[in-house]
């Protein structure tokens, strides 16, 4: 199997030269994803709805790869604030709570622009039939 690059179609990702996620064997690799909601391509003012946001595009870039969130093996968190840590977790057990990949989460002194409050990385891995 080849390499495969997967997209959203921001201008940003050919500008920063990466891509939403790549695709080699049985893993795909998701890049960081902040809580933009690229339908509106608006930034929510709360760290509930980022997340949430990061889930839906790395949902979206999974899916377009042919995997699965269940496929989730590894991720990795980024806040800016330890005091959003509660509301992450949450939104976190929500989503990948029976999924319960290898998990890292980084408190970083800030991300690409000051509304962004949480960057989300995943690693996924085929599941065997």
């Amino acid at each position: 199997m080849s390499r495969r690059l997967i997209s959203t179609g921001s201008p940003f990702e050919k500008a920063a030269g990466y891509s939403r996620a790549v695709v080699e064997g049985d893993f795909v690799f998701v890049a960081g994803t902040t809580g933009y909601d690229y339908a509106t391509m608006t930034m929510p003012a709360d760290v509930t709805s980022q997340t949430r946001n990061c889930f839906k595009t790395i949902e979206a870039a999974l899916k377009e790869a042919g995997f699965t969130m269940a496929d989730i093996v590894r991720a990795t968190y980024y806040l800016t604030d330890v005091r959003n840590a509660d509301a992450h977790f949450e939104v976190c057990g929500e989503v990948l709570g029976e999924i319960r990949p290898a998990a890292t989460l980084l408190v970083v002194a800030g991300l690409l622009k000051p509304e962004m409050k949480v960057e989300i990385e995943v690693t996924a891995k085929r599941r065997s039939a």
